[in-house]
């Protein structure tokens, strides 16, 4: 199943990782653009400016890992395309040119079901897609967590409950599924 992640769910980083993890899993087949990757770095140098070398960093890992899974403009279609927020048109754009099943983002009223119905693109927020997945595999999708889970707790040097961890990563419904 090929899946476009908006660059809203890229970044927070435990979010991304979740995703990515059922990705590498065989789940899933993530899909993006370079613009999309683009507007992730853009966040995190906003937010966090000392951390855009990082973030520049995880980018070209996540392309290597994945290198089919960045998909080219398409300025021809985008002119077709509208959308509430003519600044979304790209990531529709690079679902249809990717042939994506699912738009995977964080921003569902700039989406209207509608019109990704016309061009058979389901829409679904993070959480809701997560748990989908966990719901069919259960076993795959508990243990990835956990390694995120593991991951944020070394590195923080602090206890981190799957719950709390998830539901701050947005993802609240998960984190209660697996507590």
């Amino acid at each position: 199943m090929r899946v476009l992640l908006d660059a809203c769910v890229l970044y927070p980083t435990v979010m991304r990782e979740v995703l990515l993890g059922v990705a590498r899993a065989g789940l899933f087949t993530p899909l993006w653009s370079a613009q999309i990757l683009e507007e992730w770095a853009r966040a995190v140098a906003k937010n966090l400016p000392d951390q855009e070398a990082i973030v520049r960093g995880e980018i070209a890992l996540l392309c290597a890992n994945w290198p089919n899974a960045e998909l080219r403009a398409d300025p021809e279609l985008e002119a077709k395309l509208f959308l509430p927020d003519p600044n979304d048109v790209h990531v529709l754009a690079a679902a249809i040119r990717g042939g994506a099943k699912i738009l995977v983002t964080a921003n569902l009223k700039d989406f209207p079901t509608r019109i990704l119905a016309d061009h058979n693109i389901l829409l679904r927020d993070p959480d809701g897609f997560l748990i989908d997945l966990w719901q069919e595999y259960p076993e795959v999708v508990a243990a990835h967590c956990e390694a995120v889970r593991a991951r944020a707790e070394k590195i923080s040097g602090q206890p981190q409950g799957i719950r709390a961890l998830l539901k701050k990563a947005k993802l609240p419904r998960l984190g209660k599924a697996l507590s």
